[in-house]
């Protein structure tokens, strides 16, 4: 299962004409990246379904709900100290929300399946044990 998208940060990429060659080269060889985003669910609501028909109470428990999430969220990010966090709309559900935020690793890795694992592997175990994913 995919919990999130993990997008690396390349650099600054000069030739914009030739960016994807520029980093399908990257990935081939390898190249050091300092870090990057990622991109999870942050909530669903379970309100702006186009055919919703519910009760004031249900939706009171889903506010709630949402909030004590959101609060997960606040102290994972407290913790994670992120320099930037977006959060959107989904793409592929209008009822929920995502959030990107941005990951420093702290030294430049390759662009290597095993080593993206390894240094993004506390981050997402944090998100695992704060029940955010």
């Amino acid at each position: 299962m995919i919990a999130g998208y993990f997008d690396p940060d390349y650099g600054d990429i000069f030739s914009k004409k030739n960016s994807e060659e520029i980093i399908s080269s990257m990935m081939k060889n390898h190249d050091l990246i300092s870090g990057g985003v990622i991109m999870v669910p942050l909530v669903k609501f379970g309100l702006f379904d186009t055919d919703l028909d519910t009760t004031l109470s249900n939706v009171k428990e889903n506010i709630v709900r949402v909030n004590d999430h959101l609060e997960k969220w606040n102290d994972f990010l407290s913790k994670v100290k992120p320099q930037f966090h977006s959060v959107r709309i989904s793409h592929t559900d209008q009822d929920m929300l995502t959030i990107t935020f941005n990951v420093n690793f702290s030294k430049p890795i390759p662009l290597e399946k095993t080593s993206l694992e390894e240094e993004l592997s506390p981050t997402m175990d944090l998100l695992q044990k704060s029940g955010l994913l």
